[in-house]
């Protein structure tokens, strides 16, 4: 068997998409935070309380449909319907 040699930018490469993916990963569970968070806020807590929530909320999408981008995925409907982003959130990002 001939013995393969990976160059440097293969190596490269290799490393740059394995990190693309995590990061991919580490602002997905960072979306399902903010917005368990979002989801378990109660009307006691005050519209004060719920708009800084909203607003991580929206700051954690807008970064994890950024990275998705960069890894060329433009189309974000799948992963609004999986994580059931709430209309709140996507209008203060202009996506409605």
């Amino acid at each position: 068997m001939p013995v393969r040699f990976d160059s440097g930018w293969t190596v490269l490469e290799t490393e740059l998409v394995g990190e693309q993916a995590s990061a991919l990963g580490r602002m997905g569970r960072e979306v399902e935070r903010s917005l368990a968070a979002l989801r378990g806020a109660t009307a006691e807590r005050g519209s004060a309380e719920r708009a800084e929530l909203v607003k991580a909320a929206a700051s954690a999408v807008w970064c994890y449909f950024i990275q998705r981008e960069v890894n060329g995925l433009r189309n974000h409907r799948a992963p609004i319907a999986d994580y059931d982003i709430p209309r709140e959130v996507l209008a203060r990002l202009g996506a409605f």
